[in-house]
């Protein structure tokens, strides 16, 4: 990933300078193991460590900032027995924060929410940088609008989406979710999404397979650039005017979703259906039982 990093910052500065670059969901593990026991065991780091000390020394030697694939982490604080989906933003001065995935692809992925930990934590970090304001969500958190929003509401001007998502969900109509949750989520919250999705096919990764798809949209909708649908690494690069959303936050008074949202409205925001995990470790039957009971709650 550092190879691709480094070829694509040199073949493209004759043009521009790429200076955020965005890997996908498990581009460092595929949660393919059915138990946490089993992730601990061949899958989970400790964050930071050496491959993160790695992403920073590109950092900075080529000033950029990098939204790591995610990783499978374990914390020592909190035990054997929880995992979580995270994934860092590093830069030219190293880690600017960890972001552990809040609404995990349940039932099959057995790996904690952070709200189970913390339920009124804040679990949506915001890095003010140099060229501009980054958040992040990973893969299933995008279904969530909710999440986005807070993403938006803590001061994001980008957010990454960092995906494993896979067919028939993904960049092929007519169900192109992929596509149409991105630019949905960008025109809501008036921001850039860069968001990188897994390319691979069912022969690497069964039982699915992966459509890539990865694609860049600007915070009206429209898509900057985007890479064909198939297996594969595919590099997607494109422009990103921060300064022209500055002013179009700031001159606009029509579609401005931020001002205009009325709190009050919407009680169902703070009337949770799934609540945190009150025993670890999480697994596909302990995930169905929350579900079923959950349903029982929801409207």
């Amino acid at each position: 990933m550092i190879n691709m990093v480094e070829q694509t910052i040199v073949g493209y500065e004759p043009f521009f300078d790429v200076r955020l670059l965005v890997f996908p969901e498990f581009a460092h593990a595929v949660p393919i193991h059915e138990s946490v026991q089993k992730l601990r065991r061949d899958l989970a780091v400790e964050l930071p460590n050496e491959h993160v000390d790695a992403y920073a020394r590109v950092c900075r030697k080529h000033g950029c900032w990098i939204q790591t694939g995610s990783f499978l982490e374990v914390d020592p604080a909190l035990g054997d027995d929880i995992i979580f989906n995270t994934t860092m933003l590093v830069g030219p001065e190293g880690p600017l924060f960890k972001y552990r995935k809040v609404n995990p692809w349940i039932p099959w992925e057995v790996h904690a929410s952070p709200h189970d930990i913390d339920p009124d934590g804040d679990h949506f970090p915001v890095a003010d940088t140099e060229i501009g304001r980054i958040g992040v969500a990973t893969c299933y958190d995008w279904l969530f609008p909710e999440s986005i929003r807070q993403i938006a509401f803590n001061g994001a001007e980008i957010i990454c989406r960092i995906s494993a998502y896979m067919d028939p969900w993904g960049a092929t109509p007519p169900m192109d979710w992929w596509t149409v949750i991105n630019r949905a989520r960008a025109i809501e919250n008036r921001v850039f999404v860069v968001a990188a999705n897994q390319g691979a096919s069912m022969e690497g990764y069964p039982p699915f397979s992966w459509p890539g798809g990865s694609m860049v949209v600007d915070y009206d909708g429209r898509i900057l650039s985007q890479a064909e649908a198939g297996p594969g690494e595919k590099i997607v690069v494109a422009p990103i005017d921060v300064r022209a959303l500055r002013d179009e936050r700031s001159r606009r008074r029509g579609h401005d979703m931020q001002s205009h949202y009325r709190a009050e409205a919407h009680p169902y925001a703070s009337q949770g259906a799934l609540p945190p995990a009150s025993s670890h470790p999480i697994s596909v039957e302990s995930l169905r039982k929350r579900i079923d009971d959950a349903r029982r709650h929801a409207p």
